[in-house]
């Protein structure tokens, strides 16, 4: 007959043997505390039998009630109890924890009952192999259970991926610290995570059945010369708030109103060799196009002032082949093959960043690739939340619901996000308020430089491909 106690929270500290009467009276308190919290039944603090002569090892055992009782605790007090360790103690302080549950698995059945796993050999002692997982039952299974195999993570309540969503959009570091402490069988694999996110975020965001899907919609009706003049109208007045724009701010050369002309003359500054028309950018390139060819016309002085690597790759000639390129399709292959590199960029960016932590976490002891799964996490989240942002503004135009407060909701939404950053920083990392805030900023501010630095790399290579 097996019992069902709650599971034991085990935390184990070790500092320098100076301090050990320091850390017993500590524990010592933190177990009478926890007393007072609902869902701890008992807490004991043990001495570790194989102290070193230059380290003390204690250990405080909390036994909960339950695991509803045990999941909360996980994020209020025992997370509370292992940041003041931390704070008390100093980075010299060794803190690691885990989780202990009572095996409930009935006695092994006799050697008649307990057949070899198919797939590996191991011996079975239930309904899956305890070695591979594989299901013990070797019949066929019905077509109704192979469609309910294949959505069962969507479909089931108790599924691991909702098990792994939920956590990860409402408890900031909460999956990575689990990870990190061995409970990682509940929820889906990280990586898994982040390219199942990604997926669902780049299907959401650009994905237009009118376009991928246009076989099984009906052509719209041709529009009638009044509306192709009044969007003609329409694009004008557009392109020319976007030329009085730029030519404000000093990045296009000369006049950027049709007014500034005279009457009858052509807007375009036009090239006194070529004759052809010149838009001249302060910040860019030079691009010529001939009026009687229509052909980009690009001179050696256009890469004078570029990079010596990208110079030898920029040549006169690809820019020219670029231009006409673009000029084509008027950009939408380019655009199309930046968007293809920007998952590319999205993943070439992880381990920067987690480079980044494990430099502002120099004492924290951690492996880099500990890191490394902190930032595939957040990242998860960041496509969860954008995901969570798209559907709302589409649902909201669609119910037609106040614009105040769609906007609302999305700004909120998108505060959420650093916020959760310095939440999720605190929880695995351990560390106070302030000085989680200062490596916080520091976070903030290499993720936007390296964004922008992917970003520009994934423009780059489109460029090239185009």
């Amino acid at each position: 007959m097996t019992t069902h106690a709650g599971p034991l929270y085990e935390l184990t500290i070790s500092v320098e043997q100076e301090r050990a009467a320091e850390l017993e009276h500590w524990l010592d308190e933190l177990a009478e505390k926890s007393l007072q919290k609902h869902g701890i039944a008992d807490a004991h603090v043990f001495i570790c039998s194989s102290d070193a002569a230059d380290g003390a090892t204690r250990i405080c055992q909390f036994q909960c009630t339950g695991d509803r009782a045990f999941n909360e605790l996980l994020d209020g007090f025992f997370a509370d109890a292992e940041s003041s360790a931390a704070q008390e103690f100093g980075t010299a302080a060794k803190i690691s924890s885990r989780t202990l549950r009572e095996d409930d698995a009935p006695d092994l059945p006799a050697a008649i009952e307990s057949p070899d796993c198919l797939n590996c050999g191991t011996r079975l002692r239930g309904q899956y192999c305890g070695n591979c997982g594989q299901r013990a039952s070797s019949r066929l299974i019905s077509l109704w259970e192979l469609i309910t195999e294949a959505f069962g993570d969507l479909l089931e309540l108790d599924s691991r991926l909702w098990r792994t969503l939920i956590p990860l959009l409402v408890r900031p570091g909460r999956l990575t610290r689990d990870y990190l402490e061995g409970r990682r069988a509940r929820f889906m694999p990280p990586f898994r995570t982040y390219l199942v996110l990604s997926v669902i975020f780049f299907v959401v965001a650009f994905f237009d059945p009118r376009d991928d899907l246009s076989l099984l919609f009906e052509p719209e009706p041709e529009p009638t010369p009044e509306e192709i003049a009044e969007k003609a109208a329409e694009a004008a007045a557009a392109k020319q708030e976007v030329l009085d724009e730029l030519a404000q701010e000093g990045i296009i050369v000369g006049a950027a109103n049709p007014q500034d002309h005279a009457e009858g003359e052509d807007n375009d500054e036009q090239d006194p060799e070529t004759g052809g028309n010149k838009v001249n950018i302060n910040a860019g390139f030079n691009f010529e196009i001939d009026d009687e060819t229509g052909e980009c016309l690009v001179d050696d002085d256009d890469v004078t002032d570029l990079p010596l690597w990208l110079k030898k790759r920029l040549t006169p000639e690809r820019l020219e082949r670029v231009c006409e390129r673009i000029g084509a399709d008027k950009g939408k292959t380019l655009i199309g093959l930046m968007l293809d590199n920007i998952p590319v960029a999205l993943i070439v960016l992880l381990p920067l960043m987690a480079l980044v932590l494990k430099i502002l976490y120099p004492l924290s002891r951690r492996y880099f690739v500990e890191h490394l799964l902190f930032v595939i996490h957040y990242h998860a989240f960041f496509f969860l939340i954008l995901i969570l942002e798209i559907l709302f503004a589409r649902i909201s135009a669609l119910l037609s619901i106040p614009e105040a407060i769609s906007v609302l909701v999305l700004v909120a939404a998108s505060l959420y996000i650093p916020v959760y950053l310095y939440m999720a920083m605190r929880r695995v990392y351990g560390q106070g308020r302030i000085l989680t805030f200062i490596k916080h900023v520091a976070l903030v501010i290499s993720y936007s430089v390296g964004a922008a630095l992917t970003m520009l790399g994934a423009f780059l290579f489109a460029l090239f491909a185009v």
